[in-house]
């Protein structure tokens, strides 16, 4: 079987992992020395978030180089060590790719911006004049995710010296970030090139972030809707999920299959289940991530419709689903749940959910000790969203705070120096060394629910049988096999389902499930 068909992978948010030297930034030899802990946990494989060469406008996702490492995370001498090492403890190495966009600070950004429009250099991108009186207003009505217009006007150079205003170029998300233009071959070829330098350097396969971008409309066209937040992907908002993307999936396709045992898993914001499946035809993404499960409230009967919309959306092409309760771009599950001990049983319980399910999960750096988001001071938020949008959206950095390890503050065994984001009191009490003593903590809880899955025989199951269960609960089972897997969001206890318990999420109530609680039995 294809390794990446039941994978349970690990999300390694680089700058947030583990610091080796005391900058207080994650980086590769921080990640290195922790893979015992990782392969303790039960995980096949990390995905790494960009740590190539990058000036860190969006962390990392403002690429300027996309083959080699930013001197802040190590370089490629410790990226080839990481990787083998990984490989030695039986994990599997997959890393981010950008194809939407460069950094503004890429060699062909600033070439462009030296040439004049019309120039070749600025074909890799969307340069486009301006419109109304002296071109004063932009290209078209698009916004960028991150807030504010999806268009800067540049100055361009005069014939006569010196330089005017000039055009106006796209970006969807912060305006260090521009986008490629996806018609013209030299792109595609440079991210060829990018593929084959990871795969020759042993890595397993990619994480492709806005898969459902880079491909735009012909003519860009003015949006009807105006106001599409992170990723929204309504009907009529033709930032995204335009068709020619496939093209792009293809040609990335065709390369992995020159490299056996390679795969890549999409990004992709598309709810409707038809277009969502397009992105995994034989020919395109191995894998897609379909955020109806984590986007899903507390709630059985909105849980049950998420986990059915998303088998739903693989089945007809064969893919296998990818389920997730994180990652770095969302509210933690603890906080998303309420918050306190109420979102952490309720976060425990749908871990246990989403690791009974057929196909891959992937857990987010932090989610196996239930850590939540952490309420930081304005003064410290560095977010591109949190300048773009005036200082009225937060952003992500309440998720991206440092992982903690050991001992107390202020780096908690993340760093021996001060963390880029400040670590809080109450990480004390969920650091890794408290909770691998604790066989009640949500880290043991993790591990157990991972040695389950990778070893007994009841997560053979290829879809899900659903069974009746009383208001505000579910119960399903992996086809084919013993086990079920039984949720309760109701506010009282209930029966559990026939057959004998092999884990919980929490202690039960006389012998009942009780609310906020999931259950594994066989």
């Amino acid at each position: 079987m294809q390794w990446w068909r039941d994978a349970t992978v690990y999300q390694v948010y680089v700058r947030s992992f583990s610091d080796s030297d005391g900058d207080g930034v994650g980086d590769l030899d921080g990640i290195r020395a922790r893979l015992g802990y990782l392969e303790l946990l039960g995980v096949d494989a990390i995905w790494l978030t960009p740590f190539f060469t990058s000036p860190m406008a969006d962390h990392g996702y403002d690429v300027a180089d996309p083959r080699d490492v930013d001197p802040v995370f190590g370089d490629l001498d410790r990226f080839d060590a990481l990787v083998a090492d990984a490989h030695e403890h039986g994990l599997r190495i997959t890393v981010d790719l950008v194809p939407n966009h460069t950094s503004s600070e890429h060699e062909w950004f600033r070439a462009a911006l030296d040439s004049g429009p019309g120039s070749p250099e600025r074909a890799r991108y969307h340069f486009r004049p301006g419109h109304g009186p002296d071109g004063n207003e932009p290209p078209n009505n698009w916004r960028s995710v991150f807030g504010g217009p999806a268009w800067t006007r540049v100055q361009d150079p005069h014939p006569s010296g010196g330089y005017v205003p000039g055009e106006w170029y796209l970006h969807l998300f912060a305006a260090e970030q521009p986008d490629l233009n996806w018609t013209n071959p030299e792109v595609w070829a440079d991210l060829e090139k990018t593929l084959r330098f990871w795969l020759d350097r042993g890595v397993d396969g990619f994480r492709i972030d806005v898969a459902h971008g880079m491909s735009k409309p012909d003519g860009l066209p003015d949006a009807v809707n105006t106001e599409g937040g992170l990723l929204d992907d309504a009907a009529d908002d033709p930032r995204f999920d335009d068709d020619a993307v496939h093209d792009v999936h293809r040609m990335i396709r065709a390369v992995l299959d020159h490299y056996p045992g390679r795969a890549a898993v999409g990004e992709v914001w598309v709810r409707d289940d038809e277009r969502f499946a397009r992105y995994l035809r034989p020919d395109e993404l191995h894998m897609g991530f379909n955020f109806r499960l984590l986007e899903a409230a507390f709630d059985a009967a909105v849980v049950r419709e998420a986990i059915e919309h998303s088998l739903a959306a693989v089945a007809g092409v064969k893919a296998a689903p990818t389920w997730a309760l994180a990652n770095h771009d969302k509210p933690r599950p603890v906080t998303r749940y309420g918050g306190g001990a109420l979102g952490t049983a309720r976060a425990r319980a749908m871990a246990l959910v989403m690791l009974a399910l057929p196909g891959s999960a992937y857990i987010y750096n932090g989610e196996e000790l239930g850590l939540p988001d952490v309420e930081l001071p304005d003064e410290v938020l560095q977010d591109p969203a949190w300048e773009r949008s005036g200082h009225t959206e937060r952003g992500r950095d309440a998720c991206r705070v440092p992982v903690p390890w050991e001992g107390g503050a202020p780096g908690y065994g993340f760093t021996t120096g001060a963390p880029w984001l400040p670590m809080p009191p109450e990480y004390g009490e969920l650091t890794v060394a408290e909770q691998l003593e604790d066989t009640d903590s949500t880290l043991s809880l993790f591990r157990t629910a991972l040695e389950l899955r990778r070893t007994h025989t009841g997560f053979d199951g290829a879809s899900v049988e659903w069974f009746g269960a009383p208001e505000g609960c579910l119960a399903f089972r992996r086809s084919g096999s013993t086990l079920v897997c039984a949720l309760n969001t109701s506010t009282s206890a209930v029966p559990l389902p026939p057959g004998d318990i092999l884990l919980t999420s929490g202690p039960l109530q006389d012998g009942l499930l009780p609310p906020d609680t999931a259950a594994w039995l066989a």
